[in-house]
């Protein structure tokens, strides 16, 4: 499910069985590595939108925490664990971040959601058909990562 009205509808009347939510996580700048950023963020948003397409139902993809490259780490997390307890008080169980910012992996033990960093592999240049490859190869470790951390959940 999506952050759509007709998908929040289902997920109202659903809300039992969806404890799950992806939040991507997206740099912006203007001014530093701005192909290199803007790439991070393309890639994280093509794996979170075929996670989300292949678990419909299942979880709900929350649309992408965007911060600014430049702004304070401390900042950043501070802003995420606000989003954590709003989510965690809304009755969801499992936050999956998304990222291919390594800054990240520095806070992981600071946020209470499941962390996953990929890092972004360029797709501008690939053909169709080993663009949509490599991306299925991606969801599917990811999948993988999502269900691990739903197991991980039962047996705790």
């Amino acid at each position: 499910m999506k952050w759509t009205e007709a998908d929040i509808a289902l997920f109202e009347k659903e809300k039992e069985y969806v404890d799950t939510v992806v939040l991507p996580l997206v740099p912006i700048s203007m001014t530093n590595n701005m192909k290199t950023i803007v790439s991070m963020g393309e890639y994280i948003s093509i794996i979170s939108n075929e996670l989300e397409r292949q678990l419909k139902g299942r979880l709900l993809l929350l649309p992408a925490y965007t911060y600014l490259i430049s702004e304070e780490q401390t900042f950043k997390t501070d802003r995420l664990k606000k989003i954590e307890v709003e989510l965690h008080k809304g009755g969801i169980k499992h936050i999956i971040t998304l990222t291919a910012d390594v800054e990240w992996k520095q806070v992981e033990d600071q946020i209470s959601s499941a962390l996953l960093w990929m890092p972004a592999i360029p797709l501008e240049h690939m053909d169709e058909q080993y663009k949509m490859e490599t991306v299925s190869a991606q969801v599917k470790q990811v999948l993988q990562f999502v269900t691990n951390t739903w197991q991980s959940n039962i047996n705790s």
